[in-house]
């Protein structure tokens, strides 16, 4: 089957023509303007490729995703969350959580060579289109600062129920594993039972306290078409005050 090119113009073919070798390719071309890529995760479709390369956008099945009742961190996360919650009305808490603040230095960050890796798919046009798109509301970053420095963070976007999980880093231990207990506390707030997604499977690290499930890509990527109550792109984001205060109740 030969690959379609996409032009400025072009719609996306149906992702379930994707190929099963290599899982989930489907198209070539186009660009990252926001309207395009609003088009692409509307559709469980996301870009993916190296510097040099044409847009390659792909749509593998299944999916990971996380629904917000499975996520269930661990005794010793639980703790942690629960110093952070005690110090959050100091002057000068050790630990802050705090969201869009730094959104090119996250992505930066993730972008940034990491062991085992040899390159990145985090290109620098990668990152003026979503830094783009960040600034019109859609792609959001959740930031752990410690002693006044950026530690860990992930970013992702908030489109219908949906939030895609891009990437995350961590400087810190526990760095990003605080960043992602925020994430769910901010669904939480928002009282969505919604789902996080990861874009590509190795977004989220062995330990994320979660319980991913696969999920077909028909079904998720139906999930924000299905929810015109829920935009992608609405009041700015903040990081909610105690957060895990109060028991997640996968811990009692």
């Amino acid at each position: 089957m030969k690959l379609p090119w996409l032009a400025a113009d072009t719609p996306f073919p149906p992702a379930e023509f994707a190929l099963t070798e290599p899982d989930g390719l489907l198209a070539a071309g186009a660009d990252l303007s926001p309207e395009r890529l609003i088009q692409a995760y509307s559709n469980g479709i996301f870009p993916w490729y190296s510097e040099g390369e044409p847009v390659l956008w792909w749509s593998p099945d299944p999916r990971m995703v996380l629904a917000i009742d499975d996520f269930s961190p661990s005794h010793s996360l639980r703790k942690l969350l629960r110093q952070i919650a005690s110090q959050e009305y100091m002057a000068s808490p050790r630990v802050q959580v705090r969201v869009d603040t730094v959104f090119p230095q996250v992505m930066a960050q993730c972008a940034a060579p990491r062991d085992g890796q040899p390159g990145t798919w985090i290109t620098s046009a990668m990152q003026q289109a979503y830094a783009e798109w960040h600034r019109a509301g859609y792609v959001h970053s959740i930031e752990t600062w410690i002693d006044g420095e950026l530690a860990g963070g992930l970013y992702g976007i908030s489109l219908g129920r949906m939030f895609f999980g891009e990437s995350m880093f961590t400087r810190a231990p526990n760095a990003s594993k605080i960043a992602l207990a925020y994430l769910v506390a901010i669904w939480r707030r928002k009282a969505w039972n919604a789902l996080i997604a990861s874009s590509r499977h190795s977004i989220w690290p062995a330990w994320a306290p979660a319980r991913f499930r696969a999920r077909s890509s028909s079904s998720m990527s139906a999930m924000p078409r299905r929810s015109p109550r829920f935009p992608g792109r609405g009041a700015p984001w903040t990081a909610p005050r105690a957060c895990c205060r109060t028991p997640h109740p996968a811990a009692t």
